[in-house]
């Protein structure tokens, strides 16, 4: 594992050097993977069991950190009709390794989000959020003449008629390195990209359990740039990228903002707002 991730931080930190000089590039470049599993809580909050989607890809070092840092989780209870009940919910964790030097890395759990954490009788499908109409972001010409990538981390105000109310990019984490003018260039064109194309789509609101009724649903969904020939990272793989800053719009509630943004498996839409909730840190206390 040390090989690989020396190899691929070398290659994000070769062509930033001459742009941002290499004790800059080196706080800012990280190498994570994406995991994503179901997590069981017991009625106190403490974790039963947890359980990884492709374990057999996973490193070892990976699954020993998880395996500790889960151990000291500790969620809300999941209460039904004024009663704790135990819950099964979905589960992604974002890992990140960071350099210490001598192609040694320190590992840690960054971020994790969990699922709406409901009793395994109730209608998961009906209590969610889901694509009606999607229509597929374009690509920024000069975002793709320059060779940018990178995935932009949106939230979403949908009304009860299923349309966006109100869109902004809650973080935009880049695969490319430069100053932090043009770093910062390129994350608001890959936001606006990105917000155009979801202001057009529509979605399936709840229609059951405790989020149906709301007069509106605050959602987050991540938006990739791939170009073509690009490869994304398969599961259990790390991948280097800029981390962008995090901001929160106005109209969303941040303390009722559950889970990290950068910690929603790509391709998906999850509610911001409900879900199992953790109350210790993803990276263990």
């Amino acid at each position: 594992m040390k090989r690989g991730l020396a190899i691929l931080l070398c290659l994000a930190w070769s062509g930033a050097a001459l742009a941002a000089g290499p004790a800059a590039v080196r706080k800012r470049v990280q190498a994570s993977m994406l995991l994503t599993g179901t997590i069981e809580v017991t009625p106190d909050g403490s974790v039963a069991q947890y359980a990884l989607d492709q374990p057999e890809k996973v490193p070892e070092a990976v699954k020993g950190l998880l395996t500790k840092s889960v151990a000291t989780w500790r969620f809300q209870p999941v209460e039904v009709d004024g009663k704790p009940m135990a819950a099964k919910a979905s589960m992604s964790v974002r890992v990140v390794a960071s350099p210490l030097g001598n192609d040694n890395f320190s590992l840690g759990v960054a971020g994790a989000w969990f699922g709406e954490g409901a009793s395994r009788q109730s209608d998961a499908t009906a209590q969610t959020i889901s694509y009606k109409k999607r229509q597929m972001p374009r690509y920024p010409m000069d975002a793709a003449y320059s060779g940018v990538q990178g995935i932009v981390y949106v939230l979403l105000k949908i009304g009860r008629d299923g349309r966006v109310v109100d869109a902004a990019a809650e973080t935009v984490n880049l695969r490319v390195v430069a100053s932090d003018e043009q770093l910062q260039v390129w994350r608001r064109v890959l936001a606006e990209a990105a917000l155009t194309g979801l202001r057009h789509d529509t979605f399936n609101v709840p229609t059951a359990g405790p989020e149906a009724g709301k007069p509106y649903w605050v959602a987050r969904v991540p938006v990739t740039f791939q170009l073509n020939g690009g490869t994304p990272a398969g599961y259990g793989q790390w991948q280097a990228y800029v981390p962008g800053p995090v901001q929160e719009p106005d109209w969303a509630d941040k303390d009722k903002l559950a889970g990290s943004p950068d910690a929603v498996p790509e391709g998906g839409i999850l509610l911001a707002e409900h879900s199992l909730r953790l109350l210790t840190p993803p990276g263990g206390s």
